[in-house]
């Protein structure tokens, strides 16, 4: 047991929290990171008790384009706020992870200028994967090299290169001891090396016990990143995407497959990083048809296996939807003023609350085997087990109210832990009503200590018929192109080095991989032509076995 494997996260974007100019002008540090410290007894309070903050280093724009990984972002402020922010959440009991942007850097990072500088003899032209001084890009530098995500502005380190290693190695260490943090969250660590991040995780394993090592990873075998050697854990975009459409589809059975595949893809001993948004995808409230349904899927990222986070702004339930290619309204900026009795006038904050509470009570959340009970597109009943004792959960996003007899630990009866309802075990089941679009976490009362006061209902908000209509005819348009897809796929040539695979190959090649193991469903047909990102592409198809 560690303290990530209790852990319920908060994620901050700092720079949009705090309403940083979206420019690095490279001035006097503004001291915008001192304006989250009023937060810290909000995040405390709603039952988190870890954050996930960044990126926070200097930088030219969004932060993901790093400048000096040793210096606090001048939008932010000082090294000494960073210094200050951290021991204040230590003092709340609070541990902090960093976002680690080690996969590429910005035009400014002193290796990249000094390229552009020296051009053939600088010393750092290995610094970077495939730079060609008979090329060019977009900068008309005069050289070309790669990039990540198709972005010149993004370089990509050569995380073979030894020097490269080190010098992030003793960036982590320099972290860990400047600012005393208790983990980090590696940026696009689904296309980095893994001699890389097994070198990153004997530094983690070095610096301090229970050091935490979580990549971001949007497809592929999780267990080829998340295992004793290389990181700790993944973000599991597999169960995102499946929280919010298997409410708008009314298919629990999409969200029931997903936990089984992961499950058998990763084991029981890894926990997963789960989250219904970020800072890079639309807020679960914009994506819910339906609004009311915010409370089950809620109930289900506290109570599936993982590691639940939530979003910054999310618990208030707040919109955001990505526009024009743009993820401003994403992260937007937020004052502390306006929500800081959001726990006792806003029910979405309420609902986050109690289920923080709860779940830091009720260890079976944490540890408890899985198991399903009932299953029907409307409704599901799952059971944590832990000690011989079995926490059960149910959920309905259907419109009616629905009563389940399930089986249940042998025990005298179960409390409601949302509602305070009360139910006898009779014949080893209870037989409970779950209201619509609802849900609830059936707990042993010998096993439940604390409880939150009971919820109200959350107040459903429909939406409107235009936008119903403009969503229909979203899904049309996304069907034709499907279809048109299908027309013209691209057969691989096998015998060609992924490497040499152009992304419309390798997707097919994901998907020749997933049809020797079973039927490709809808979901995964999906999932494989989201993704765009080569590399991502060529990892995800040496993933499989």
């Amino acid at each position: 047991m560690a303290w990530y494997d209790e852990a319920v996260f908060y994620h901050i974007y700092p720079l949009g929290m705090t309403g940083a100019p979206k420019q690095n002008s490279y001035e006097e540090p503004v001291h915008r990171l001192n304006m989250l410290l009023p937060w810290i007894s909000h995040i405390k309070e709603i039952g988190c008790n870890s954050i996930y903050i960044g990126p926070l280093f200097e930088s030219v724009g969004h932060g993901y384009e790093t400048t000096d990984y040793k210096k606090l972002d001048s939008r932010l402020g000082t090294n000494d706020d960073l210094v200050n922010f951290v021991a204040e959440c230590h003092k709340m009991g609070i541990r902090v992870i960093l976002d680690g942007v080690f996969n590429h850097t910005g035009r400014d990072f002193f290796a990249f200028r000094d390229i552009k500088q020296n051009r053939e003899s600088s010393q750092y032209k290995d610094w970077y994967c495939n730079v060609n001084f008979y090329g060019n890009n977009s900068f008309n530098d005069g050289f070309s090299y790669e990039n990540w995500g198709g972005h010149d502005l993004l370089a990509k380190l050569n995380q073979r290169n030894p020097a490269v290693k080190d010098y992030i190695c003793d960036v982590i260490r320099f972290w860990v001891s400047t600012f005393d943090i208790d983990g980090i969250r590696l940026d696009a660590a689904d296309v980095m090396d893994f001699d890389y991040m097994k070198a990153l995780r004997q530094v983690a394993n070095e610096v301090k016990p229970e050091f935490w090592l979580m990549g971001e990873v949007i497809h592929g075998n999780y267990s080829r990143w998340a295992n004793e050697g290389t990181l700790h854990s993944v973000t599991n975009y597999m169960l995102h995407k499946a929280l919010y459409s298997s409410h708008n589809d009314h298919n629990y059975f999409e969200v029931a497959h997903t936990v089984k595949y992961v499950s058998d893809m990763v084991g029981n001993r890894l926990k997963l990083y789960s989250f219904a948004d970020n800072h890079d995808v639309e807020r679960i409230y914009t994506k819910l048809q339906n609004k009311s349904h915010f409370v089950p899927v809620h109930v289900m990222l506290y109570t599936l296996p993982g590691i639940p986070s939530i979003y910054y702004g999310s618990e208030f339930g707040i919109e955001g939807k990505k526009e024009r290619g743009s993820d401003d309204s994403l992260r937007p900026a937020l004052k502390f003023e306006d929500y800081k009795d959001s726990i006792n006038t806003n029910s979405c904050t309420r609902l986050i609350a109690a289920l923080g509470k709860i779940r830091q009570n009720t260890p079976a959340l944490c540890y408890g085997d899985y198991k399903e009970l009932e299953l029907r597109n409307t409704y599901f009943a799952y059971e944590r087990t832990l000690d011989g004792k079995s926490v059960i959960v149910t959920v309905n996003n259907g419109n009616e109210g629905i009563n389940m007899n399930l089986p249940c630990s042998n025990s005298r009866k179960y409390v409601g832990a949302l509602t305070g309802a009360e139910v006898c075990v009779n014949n080893g089941c209870i037989n409970v009503t779950v209201p619509a679009n609802y849900g609830e976490i059936w707990i042993p009362d010998e096993v439940s200590d604390e409880r939150p006061e009971p919820l109200k209902l959350i107040e459903i908000t429909q939406i409107p018929e235009a936008e119903k209509a403009e969503q229909k005819t979203e899904a049309a348009e996304a069907e034709k192109i499907e279809d048109k897809a299908e027309k013209l796929k691209v057969i691989p040539d096998l015998n060609k080095p992924y490497e040499e695979m152009s992304v419309e190959e390798l997707q097919e090649a994901v998907l020749e991989k997933m049809r020797k193991n079973g039927p490709v469903t809808d979901y995964m047909l999906g999932t494989v032509r989201e993704n765009t990102h080569h590399g991502s592409l060529v990892n995800w198809v040496k993933s499989f076995n």
